[in-house]
């Protein structure tokens, strides 16, 4: 299922009308590999210490199917996000 732009959030009920539909695409497979893809983000952010109180996502597919995840978090957690990646940078460019 590809969402539109003004589709539901992740708080609202799921309302096929607000989805396009392609004939022979597994969305359900892109769905599923997306809702895993966030739970596992949570959990790896977590364990490295980001405060994820406040960082939503949801799940969604693109229109070929594929998983797709939207993240939303506040300006810290992305703080403390950037500060990861820069520090496992550093660590692939001297290792």
């Amino acid at each position: 299922m590809h969402d539109r732009e003004d589709a539901a959030s992740e708080n609202e009920p799921f309302d096929p009308d607000d989805v396009l539909w392609v004939r022979g695409v597994d969305y359900l497979a892109g769905w599923r590999d997306a809702t895993d893809a966030g739970s596992a983000l949570m959990v790896a952010l977590a364990a490295a210490g980001v405060d994820t109180t406040g960082l939503t996502w949801q799940a969604s597919t693109a229109a070929d199917g594929a998983g797709s995840l939207r993240v939303v978090l506040p300006a810290a957690a992305a703080q403390d996000v950037a500060a990861l990646v820069r520090a496992v940078a550093r660590l692939g460019m001297t290792g």
